[in-house]
């Protein structure tokens, strides 16, 4: 294989921050619906047409899913990780916290994926460098949740509900390797597992919210689930491998710093959400937490003039 690039051109450093203000724009699209809708409902929304879109495009351009016990299974695996758990926990979240809280604690995503790879893989193990950016940034949620400060405005369970989150997109990132093993390209990868994602919250959302005796949803939130399925998932699957197919993992891995800016910025002007100094601060933490992880920013420093 050739070697991977280490920077960007201006193209992809333009469709990175495109792809920052989709995944952010999800936050805000969840502030929206979860006002009117109960979290199983809107999650198996955003599945289910992003799938259907996905679906269409693979037809359109003549590819089509493989067959095969191994790719469903992979493809299941996929689905619970990095759909049906982590979008869940987040909409169940954002019943109690600002949609720019959750996604500063999503930012933590690559602080949980050091910590994954270094117990399931041989080649990403810890470092010294690595083990203070995983407390600084967990040091910054501290901060966040106002150190153990009790009271209403400090929700426990949705701020842990985020954790989880991220923690499931961490175990997702390291399952998500047996693709490249299997030969499945990115884009059946997501088409196939938000397919299994939407078949398996179907029955659970069915049970659990019984969408018939809902009353019917407004506008806004109908735009708010079209919104999140088709711009903040479907679209935004395919600019991420697009970048990452170029660009490769560790110059993707940026946005998970750039989404918090943009769904702070939405939620403030759209939802009339605040933003705690606390929160800038635990920011602020965390994001100095993945410069250490990242390593770029010491190995600069290091560097001799």
């Amino acid at each position: 294989m050739p070697p991977q690039r280490t920077s960007m051109t201006p193209t992809e450093w333009a469709m990175l921050f495109a792809l920052s203000l989709l995944w952010g724009g999800s936050f805000f699209f969840n502030g929206v619906a979860v006002r009117e809708l109960p979290p199983l409902t809107i999650v198996f929304a955003r599945v289910g047409l992003a799938a259907a879109t996905l679906h269409l495009l693979m037809a359109v351009s003549g590819r089509r899913l493989p067959g095969g016990r191994a790719a469903w299974l992979a493809f299941a695996g996929m689905g619970v990780l990095n759909n049906v758990i982590p979008f869940t926990l987040i909409v169940w979240g954002q019943g109690q916290i600002a949609s720019g809280v959750a996604s500063i604690i999503n930012a933590t995503t690559p602080l949980f994926t050091v910590l994954v790879a270094h117990g399931f893989t041989a080649d990403e193990k810890l470092t010294p460098m690595r083990v203070a950016g995983v407390a600084a940034g967990f040091a910054g949620v501290a901060v966040m949740l106002g150190a153990g400060q009790a009271g209403a405005d400090a929700p426990v369970a949705a701020y842990a509900a985020c954790l989880g989150a991220a923690f499931s997109y961490a175990l997702s990132s390291v399952f998500g390797r047996r693709f490249r093993v299997l030969g499945i390209q990115p884009m059946s990868v997501a088409t196939g597992q938000l397919t299994v994602s939407t078949l398996i919250l179907a029955p659970m959302m069915l049970i659990a919210d019984r969408p018939w005796t809902l009353p019917l949803p407004g506008a806004d939130t109908l735009a708010a689930l079209v919104g999140l399925a088709t711009v903040s998932t479907a679209f935004a699957y395919l600019l991420f491998f697009r970048i990452l197919s170029g660009a490769g993992a560790t110059a993707i891995s940026l946005v998970t710093f750039l989404i918090p800016p943009s769904a702070i910025l939405l939620g403030i002007a759209f939802l009339g959400e605040v933003l705690l100094p606390r929160h800038i601060a635990g920011l602020a933490l965390i994001g100095l937490g993945l410069a250490l992880v990242d390593g770029r920013l010491m190995k600069r420093r290091a560097r001799p003039v």
